[in-house]
């Protein structure tokens, strides 16, 4: 079960403020770590997504997040899928107005994404109810050991 992940932003609290509202949520300052923002979904499960400043680092064996001190790719491998009971529509709206690349993608006839891209620049999947039920149908465990199977053979 995922419960909060962090990303990185050229503008953490914008992102975390458009973030609250494609989960209908609500976005407050990072407790003891100034310009990080935390957008709260209000979930059964505590998801939250934490917005750092773009350059943040996590290090092993030191507390707190550090500025990065050498220039990064603003790109990177990480992303996340989130169930929302936003529409479709809404969220491509959204994105639109925030000028971030959207698009409806297709997981080969499995289940559906909505692939919002952060800032342009950090990827983020949504998925709306209807594609929700797409997902977990096919990663209950019975149909993903299904799949596995047809795919070693």
């Amino acid at each position: 079960m995922l419960h909060h992940i962090s990303i990185a932003a050229n503008d953490p609290q914008h992102v975390a403020e458009v973030l609250a509202e494609l989960s209908q949520g609500q976005a407050i300052p990072f407790p003891h770590h100034e310009g990080s923002y935390i957008a709260l979904t209000f979930d059964l499960h505590g998801t939250m997504i934490e917005v750092h400043p773009h350059g943040t680092e996590l290090r092993p064996g030191e507390e707190g997040w550090l500025p990065s001190k050498s220039e990064a790719s603003r790109y990177n491998a990480f992303h996340a899928a989130f169930s929302v009971s936003t529409s479709e529509e809404q969220i491509h709206q959204v994105a639109k107005r925030e000028g971030w690349t959207v698009e409806t993608c297709d997981r080969q006839g499995f289940f559906k994404v909505i692939e919002v891209w952060i800032e342009n620049q950090q990827l983020l999947e949504f998925l709306p109810p209807t594609f929700a039920a797409q997902y977990l149908a096919f990663t209950n465990p019975h149909s993903l050991k299904q799949f596995l199977s047809r795919t070693a053979a």
